[in-house]
């Protein structure tokens, strides 16, 4: 009967984990996608109004993308926390 409910505790614990590790991949996906199309939109509204400031704000753009990006891999960081603890 003990090793039912620890089979039983151990399962749940399991899923339990992966909903978790679906939740944060998710979301942390989600999210910079979304930030990442904004940036976008808005530095090709930027360049559309002031053609001669291109290449500043492709700049300014690439590196706010970077940053944006690495929150979705932070986002799998802990998602594989998750997972393998």
């Amino acid at each position: 009967m003990a090793a039912e409910a620890a089979n039983l505790v151990s399962s749940n614990l399991d899923s339990i984990k992966l909903i978790a590790m679906a939740f944060a991949i998710g979301i942390g996906g989600m999210f910079p996608a979304l930030g990442i199309g904004k940036v976008g939109a808005k530095a090709m509204e930027s360049i559309g109004r002031n053609p001669e400031a291109a290449s500043k704000v492709m700049t300014a753009m690439l590196i706010a993308a970077a940053f944006i990006e690495a929150i979705a891999i932070y986002a799998l960081v802990v998602a594989l926390i998750i997972k393998f603890v």
